[in-house]
């Protein structure tokens, strides 16, 4: 009998994404692991005070959300890019068909 497989570290690619470019971020100097730290755990409560699950299925939109932050507060990216960014991957997979990969470029038909 085999034993049983790992849990996946990432369950979506977008957090497979996240996570490198957290790493590339923070090898490129824009952050120090510190401060990550204390950006993620803030994502975490902010989570947690909204009344979000805390048994860690959230555990890479708090990612996202101390990445974002992040990005923002070093002037890496602005909230109205950021927030149309999300709108234009929002439309393109609403408009993609089931089964077929979401590409951005399907935001622009």
């Amino acid at each position: 009998m085999s034993p049983p497989e790992p849990p996946a570290i990432f369950q979506e690619p977008w957090q497979a994404q996240a996570f490198a470019l957290t790493l590339h971020l923070h090898d490129s100097g824009a952050f120090s692991w510190p401060e990550w730290t204390v950006a993620l755990s803030e994502a975490i409560a902010l989570g947690a005070a909204r009344g979000e699950a805390t048994d860690g299925s959230g555990y890479y939109d708090h990612w996202l959300t101390a990445l974002e932050l992040l990005a923002q507060s070093r002037g890496l990216a602005d909230s109205a890019a950021l927030a149309q960014r999300k709108a234009d991957w929002a439309r393109a997979y609403r408009e993609t068909p089931h089964g077929q990969p979401v590409e951005l470029q399907a935001a622009a038909s």
